[in-house]
C-alpha cells in the first residue's frame, strides 16, 4: 500500500510504523491524542537542502513557526542550521534549544519595541523589516540602546503562489511585505536612519507551494530589485527568498528541495548574481511529513446521511482541516480484515466543524487507533486548549527508541494563572 508523505512510514503485517517503531505500541504507551515525530525523517528532508546549496555562500534558517518544540529545534542546531523566528517568544525558544541569535532573522509584521529590545540585546543576525513605520521605529530602538540594527527589506513580489488564499503572503493585497514600487524608497530611507545598517533583501510568497515558477517568478523580481537597488548606491549582500516548499499530503507532487534549490542557483548565476549570500526559510518541507498525530476510536455513530467516527483528537489539537478545509490522510494504526465503510472523523469539540476528515473510507470499530498523516508541520504548534482541553503529548523517534519531548498538560495547569474574585462583604 502506498502511503502518502514520508518514506520512513510504512506498514508490516498490517501494522502502521514510523522509522521502524510500531505506531500501536506507541499510542498504548504515551495515550492519545500524540504527535509523534521522526528525527531521521526530518534529516533526511533537511539534506535535499544541504546537498544543493553545499559550496554556496547561504544559511537555513528553519522557520520554527512551523513546529517549535524545543527538541525539534535542537535538531536543527545540532544540524547547523538558522532560524526564522516571528516573536519575542520563539527567540527565547531558540536560545533555550541551544540556538545561536547571531544565525537567526526576525520576520514579521507586528514587531514590538519590547521585541526588538530583545533581539538587539541577544544579537540577532538580521531584521526582516516589513514597512517603513518599522523601520523607523527599528531606528528609534536601536538608537536608543546604543546598538545597530541589521536590516533585510521584505518585499513584497506580487507573485501568485497558487495556494490556499490565507496562507497566500506574495500579492499586493496581502498584509505582508513592502509594495514592490515602494522598494526603492524604502531603501533610500533605511539608508538614511541611524542606528540601521542594510544587509539583505526578502520576500516570501506563501506556503504549500508546489509548483517551481512561482519561486523563479518571485527570484525574478527580486534580482530586478537588487539590480535598481544598487543603482540607487545601496548595497545589497545577501538574498533571502524564504520558504514555502510544500509536501505531498495527497497526489500534490512538489519538486524536490534540491531540485528546487539547483534552478534558483541557477538563475542567479545566469543573472550574475551568483556571489551573493542565499538564505532559505523551510518550514513545513522539513517537519511536514515527518509526524502524524495518533487519536483513539471512541464512538462510532451510523447515521441515515452521514457515519461519524468521533475520535479522542479534535480541532484544538488539529485545525488545519477546520481552517484551511486541509485534507490529510487519515491511516488505521492496524489494518482490519472487515469491510470498510465511509466515515466522517470527528472530535468531541462542541462545533460542527471540528472534523479531521470527511468521507473517508476506513473500516473501524471502537477502540482502534488512527493516525493523522503528514502533521509534523502547523500541528502541535497551532494547537490550543478550546473547550479546556490539555494539549497532547509529543514523541520523537530518534536512533531507534521513542523519546517523550513534551508531557501531556494536565487539566489544572490551564488554569493555573487564573484567578478567582476575592468576595466582598
Amino acid at each position: 500500500m502506498t502511503l502518502p508523505g514520508s518514506p520512513f512510514l510504512s506498514r508490516r503485517n498490517g501494522a502502521l510504523e514510523l522509522d521502524g517503531l510500531a505506531l500501536q505500541a506507541l499510542a498504548e504507551r504515551f495515550g492519545t491524542p500524540l504527535y509523534v515525530y521522526s528525527r531521521a525523517a526530518i534529516l533526511d528532508a533537511l539534506s535535499r537542502y544541504q546537498r544543493a546549496l553545499a559550496g554556496r555562500r547561504h544559511l537555513l534558517c528553519y522557520a520554527m513557526k512551523a513546529n517549535s518544540n524545543l527538541a525539534v529545534l535542537q535538531t536543527f542546531v545540532a544540524a547547523g542550521c538558522g532560524f526564522d523566528i516571528v516573536s519575542g517568544g520563539e527567540l527565547e525558544r531558540v536560545l533555550a534549544a541551544g540556538g545561536r541569535a547571531d544565525r537567526v532573522v526576525f520576520s514579521g509584521v507586528g514587531k514590538t519595541r519590547a521585541e526588538m529590545r530583545q533581539a538587539l540585546q541577544a544579537g540577532v543576525r538580521c531584521f526582516n523589516v516589513e514597512s517603513e513605520s518599522e523601520l523607523r521605529r527599528l531606528s528609534e530602538v536601536a538608537t536608543g540602546a546604543d546598538a545597530t540594527a541589521t536590516v533585510s527589506l521584505r518585499v513584497n513580489p506580487d507573485v501568485d503562489a497558487g495556494t490556499h488564499p490565507y496562507i497566500s503572503t506574495g500579492l499586493r493585497d496581502n498584509k505582508f511585505g513592502i509594495a514592490h514600487d515602494r522598494a526603492v524608497a524604502a531603501y533610500r530611507l533605511a539608508a538614511s536612519l541611524p542606528g540601521l545598517r542594510v544587509a539583505g533583501i526578502d520576500c516570501h510568497i506563501g506556503s504549500q507551494i508546489t509548483q517551481v515558477a512561482p519561486f523563479l517568478d518571485a527570484l525574478d523580481r527580486i534580482l530586478d530589485l537588487v539590480e535598481e537597488v544598487e543603482r540607487a548606491g545601496i548595497e545589497v549582500h545577501h538574498i533571502d527568498l524564504g520558504g514555502g516548499l510544500g509536501i505531498t499530503y495527497t497526489d500534490e507532487s512538489p519538486p524536490h528541495a534540491d531540485e528546487l534549490v539547483a534552478q534558483m542557483l541557477a538563475r542567479m548565476d545566469a543573472r550574475g548574481h551568483g556571489r551573493r549570500e542565499l538564505l532559505l526559510e523551510p518550514g513545513r518541507s522539513l517537519v511536514g511529513n515527518a509526524g502524524v498525530l495518533l487519536t483513539e476510536v471512541l464512538y462510532l455513530k451510523p447515521g441515515p446521511t452521514k457515519n461519524f467516527c468521533i475520535v479522542d483528537a479534535a480541532m484544538n489539537d488539529l485545525v488545519r482541516p477546520t481552517l484551511y478545509d486541509a485534507w490529510m490522510a487519515i491511516e488505521p494504526l492496524q489494518q482490519r480484515a472487515s469491510a470498510t465503510q465511509r466515515w466522517d472523523v470527528v472530535g468531541p469539540v462542541c462545533e460542527s466543524g471540528d472534523w479531521l476528515g470527511r468521507e473517508r473510507e476506513l473500516a473501524l470499530a471502537e477502540g482502534d487507533f488512527l493516525a493523522v498523516l503528514s502533521a509534523g508541520a502547523y500541528g502541535m504548534a497551532m494547537a490550543s486548549n478550546y473547550n479546556t482541553r490539555p494539549r497532547p503529548a509529543e514523541v520523537m523517534i530518534a536512533g531507534g527508541e521513542a523519546t517523550l519531548i513534551r508531557t501531556r498538560e494536565s487539566v489544572g495547569a490551564l488554569f493555573s494563572n487564573e484567578r478567582l474574585l476575592v468576595s466582598g462583604p
